[in-house]
């Protein structure tokens, strides 16, 4: 199974809180708009920070809640993974992106889910989102709405930190 089908799977029983999930699944702590997790699944750990949009556009669109994840899997060597669900599944070769302020990152999905698409952006979004008050998420919909969802940044340094280091 491929790590992002993993990751997938993870973030996908997290989401819809299972019952089994909850079990395993614990806070290291809320920083402002940011959380900081570890899931324990099959003996290894998942370590992950979180954030919910402050703001989705457009508001009249109906969809599942939307998550910005920070995920670091260490039995598998995976650190600093972006991943970003929007509430729905996105429009297949369709542009996904991060912006703030002049910056602007390409992201790539599958299904409900999109990555980064190069692992050196991961880093330079990441030194962003240190500095940013806000990160706007841009996708389209399978039907080919546009959505922009609007993360604060606040929290996001300390939360990354304690789950980067509550994770090696």
């Amino acid at each position: 199974m491929s790590i992002k089908k993993i990751t997938l799977i993870i973030l996908f029983v997290f989401i819809y809180n299972s019952a089994s999930a909850e079990e395993n699944l614990k806070s290291f702590g809320k920083f402002k708009d940011w959380e900081s997790f570890v899931l324990l699944k099959d003996g290894s750990k998942v370590c992950f920070a979180q954030s919910t949009p402050i703001v989705r556009a457009p508001k009249k669109l109906k969809r599942d809640p939307s998550r910005l994840f920070v995920s670091f899997r260490p039995s598998e060597n995976i650190k600093d993974e972006i991943s970003v669900t929007n509430g729905y599944e996105f429009k297949s070769k369709a542009p996904v992106s991060a912006k703030s302020g002049k910056k602007t990152y390409d992201l790539f999905s599958k299904g409900r889910f999109a990555w980064v698409v190069d692992s050196n952006d991961e880093k330079k979004l990441i030194s962003t989102m240190k500095k940013a008050s806000r990160l706007m998420i841009i996708g389209s919909t399978d039907k080919g709405a546009e959505t922009t969802d609007h993360y604060s940044m606040m929290g996001f340094t300390k939360a990354y930190n304690t789950t980067k280091k509550s994770c090696k």
